[in-house]
């Protein structure tokens, strides 16, 4: 390091016995050896919450930083009881579904535990990201109860289903508002979720993957066996103070900063979305010992003037960067600006997280080590593992009996494997078993760490009447990762502006998801099959930019 020396504080909190236990029970390297069911014995919602309160009851569980309001252990254990009690009031029960949707909030994460611990299905829906599937998402899940937020738009929606909308409202020690003073008068119920037991814990939604976002079913053994081999991973401890800012609606978020830190009984601050401007003084405050994010706010930080000589770090082990991979390039600019171990980490809806490591483990370039008990494989086409250092499609399978199962369009339950499957990116072991990642066997867009699918915008775009074809691209972005550039033919005789199409992209997609630029083209590249052919215009787009950015006048694009 040139400018600071990495902080590199020696871990020397310990793991609980029973994750002790979880922990052996699934060490190994990254070959597929057979598993086993690891004997979880107390190791349930109940006992991590019962623990935590018996230890220290008023220490904090979930600090919401926006609005300085905390939840203690003890005060989870209670609410956990309450929700549970007033769900079965409700006649909801093992595997009957509650739809929440909800922004980042205190209540978004008691409801979400205490849902969990109640034996029933938790499903999260992203507003924002699917508010143009919401209509289809809800009437596929079938739920017994909708929980909102209010102030997100969905309340239209109340109208056309058969099942009580309640509003999330406000959670307090002495009862609350909404659905939380409904709970005042309902008796309590032990949580009672075992990681054996197989019954639906979770339903989340993608962030894109496909035109519209799959839902992805967790049972309760696959949710909280991740949660405590995440933990192990990346070394979290009972003392550990983990920062979070992303969407607690991603299975990613919820595992490592809800789930994890709660097996531990650690504490876990947070807030409703990422602020460059507070983020180094957060910290501080806070003195948080790991923080979370992504390559969109590393670089985010990296392109802002805040820096962190004027904040007190000490406490910060590392900063764990996930949800698409980092360049080994803006990784290093990082450590040596801010002084802060990054450590990336590798994960899926379909099966949480799959690799990671502490700050002080981390390898440049590598995605961590597999969590053993997902076995993680590199195979090729035809399912055999790979030496070494060669790249091939990744592949994990964490129990044997499990299946690898989605919501279907008609609301039933669709298997797409059982016991092992591939997860659609490549990458590669190195000599310590580190697992790298070489890039994505589909043409999804990553921006800011959100999955997008380029057919759902060339959907969009088809819909003009002026335009003969459309196809979609992600290219690269010093800020984003990716950003949105959409190629389009214009028929015959038309003319259409730039300005018009990404108007009309404003008023049908998210701006998250709208291209960012629109080329015009006489024509798209296609296969030997006549199918357009994303990857030959991604090569064509950057051979266009590198000729542009060597242009007399051009600066370089970088």
């Amino acid at each position: 390091m040139t400018e600071k020396s990495v902080n590199s504080r020696a871990h020397k909190q310990s793991v609980k016995p029973v994750e002790e236990t979880l922990a052996g029970a699934m060490r190994g390297g990254g070959a597929a050896a057979p598993a086993s069911t690891p004997d979880f014995g107390p190791q349930t919602l109940r006992a991590w919450l019962a623990r935590a309160s018996g230890a220290h009851p008023h220490k904090p569980y979930l600090h919401f930083i926006d609005e300085d309001r905390s939840i203690s252990y003890a005060e989870m254990q209670e609410a956990a009881g309450r929700i549970a009690g007033y769900l079965a009031a409700c006649r909801i029960g093992g595997n009957d579904r509650v739809v929440l949707l909800a922004d980042n909030s205190l209540e978004h994460l008691v409801m979400y535990v205490g849902v969990l611990a109640a034996r029933a299905t938790i499903c999260t829906v992203h507003v924002e990201m699917n508010r143009g599937n919401l209509d289809s998402i809800l009437h596929r899940l079938a739920p017994k109860l909708v929980l909102y937020e209010e102030g997100l738009g969905v309340e239209s929606l109340a109208g056309t289903m058969q099942v009580p909308w309640r509003q999330l409202g406000r959670w307090s020690a002495k009862g609350g508002e909404g659905v939380f003073a409904d709970m005042i008068t309902a008796a309590k119920t032990p949580a009672c979720a075992n990681p054996a037991d197989a019954g639906d814990a979770a339903i989340v939604f993608t962030s894109g993957t496909t035109a519209k976002a799959k839902g992805v079913v967790l049972s309760h053994r696959e949710l909280l066996s991740n949660a405590v081999a995440t933990a192990t991973a990346f070394g979290i401890g009972p003392e550990d103070r983990l920062y979070d800012y992303r969407s607690f609606n991603w299975v990613s978020a919820q595992i490592l900063s809800a789930l994890a830190i709660l097996s531990q009984g650690a504490t876990l601050h947070f807030r409703r979305k990422f602020s460059r401007t507070r983020f180094f003084s957060d910290i501080a405050r806070l003195r948080t010992t790991i923080a979370a994010g992504n390559p969109t706010v590393v670089n985010m930080l990296l392109q802002g003037e805040a820096g962190a000589q004027d904040a007190d770090l000490a406490n910060l082990r590392f900063m764990i960067s996930s949800s698409a991979p980092l360049l080994v390039e803006e990784w290093q600019r990082f450590e040596e600006r801010f002084g802060i171990r990054l450590a990336q980490g590798y994960g899926s809806s379909e099966t949480g997280w799959i690799s990671g490591s502490t700050g002080e483990a981390r390898r440049l370039g590598a995605a961590g080590k597999p969590l053993p008990y997902l076995r993680t494989a590199i195979v090729d086409c035809e399912g055999r593992p790979l030496p070494t250092g060669e790249v091939g499609y990744i592949e994990v399978g964490g129990f044997e009996d499990v299946p690898f199962r989605y919501i279907a369009a008609d609301g039933g339950i669709h298997v797409s494997a059982v016991g092992r499957a591939k997860t659609g990116d490549m990458g590669h072991f190195d000599s310590e078993g580190y697992l790298h990642l070489t890039g994505r066997e589909k043409d999804l867009i990553i921006r800011g760490g959100v999955n997008i699918s380029p057919l759902e915008i060339d959907g969009i775009l088809a819909r003009l009447a002026d335009v003969a074809e459309v196809m979609t691209i992600g290219v690269p972005d010093r800020i984003y990762g990716e950003e949105v550039v959409s190629y389009v033919v214009l028929k015959p005789g038309r003319r259409l502006s730039e300005s018009d199409i990404l108007k009309f992209c404003m008023e049908h997609l998210t701006a998250f998801k709208a291209p960012k630029q629109i080329v015009f083209s006489a024509s798209l590249p296609k296969t030997a099959r006549g199918k357009l052919d994303r990857k030959a215009l991604v090569e064509a787009w950057r051979r266009a930019n590198l000729a542009a950015a060597g242009a007399p006048g051009n600066g370089s694009q970088g």
